[in-house]
């Protein structure tokens, strides 16, 4: 397919399977490959169901690459929130065919939207799941408006607020994974569930989908808008840049108090 993306359908299953650096680290180029998969995945006739997958041994992604945000400005923020949230958002919804994660490690941040934004998900039982964007002075996006909904408002908070890894069984007992199992029976645990829903009836499961997503939307769109909204605003302040820096720099950040920050830092 690309450069970080493979594509290959076999038993009426397409796979899609990123595999970009040391973690999936996601950059403009990985998210638009992926996206570019669920593209050519609709429009594939030989594909009725498909699997998102990892080439990587122990990680599945451990989110947006942050040497890459570092550089960006608020309005570049923007733009490739676009693709990765909206775009891909907008891929999935039309998707016409279920979609299922094999999460075979690691999964953070923007790693665990890939996962989340699939209908299914199939996870090892070593894979931690996590929300970090408040360590590093982000915001978890797509998780602020789609956790509360399946997890209940508390548990977000504290998963969200915290910042703390969580484990696929936890994130099982929480109703967002379906499967937990060992590493090495993941793929084929979702290459089989993928093929069972490739024997039903295409249009009938087409319809199901296409109704499925639409009666859970829950004006998804909108709020993601509010949420990157913010996001973008977020990442032109100083205390963003430092919690930032101080990552990949592997140093401790500085603690900011309000009288730190700028008037345009408040709003």
């Amino acid at each position: 397919m690309g450069g970080f993306v493979e594509y290959a359908v076999k038993d009426g299953v397409a796979e899609i399977t990123m595999n970009r650096g040391l973690v999936n680290a996601i950059n403009a180029q990985l998210a638009r490959e992926v996206i570019d998969c669920y593209h050519l995945a609709r429009a594939d006739d030989s594909a009725r169901a498909v699997v998102l997958t990892s080439a990587l041994p122990t990680v599945f992604s451990a989110g947006v690459d942050l040497e890459a945000v570092n550089q960006l400005s608020g309005d570049e923020m923007r733009r490739f929130m676009e693709v990765f949230y909206y775009e891909m958002h907008e891929a999935l919804y039309r998707l016409g065919k279920p979609i299922i994660a094999a999460v075979n490690g690691l999964a953070r941040a923007a790693g665990v939207t890939w996962a989340v934004s699939c209908d299914m998900i199939i996870a090892a039982e070593v894979a931690i799941l996590g929300h970090p964007e408040i360590n590093v002075g982000l915001l978890p996006a797509m998780h602020l408006v789609h956790l509360p909904r399946q997890i209940g408002r508390h548990k977000a908070a504290e998963l969200l607020f915290t910042g703390e890894n969580v484990t696929a069984q936890e994130m099982k007992d929480l109703g967002v994974i379906n499967h937990v199992l060992p590493r090495d029976q993941v793929l084929a645990k979702a290459r089989d569930l993928a093929r069972r829903l490739a024997e039903k009836p295409p249009i009938a499961m087409r319809l199901l989908r296409d109704a499925f997503v639409r009666a859970n939307d829950l004006d998804y769109r909108r709020a993601m808008e509010s949420v990157v909204e913010r996001m973008c605003s977020l990442k032109d302040t100083s205390e963003c840049h430092e919690c930032l820096k101080a990552f990949l720099n592997k140093r401790h950040k500085k603690i900011f108090t309000f009288d730190d920050l700028n008037a345009g830092d408040r709003s």
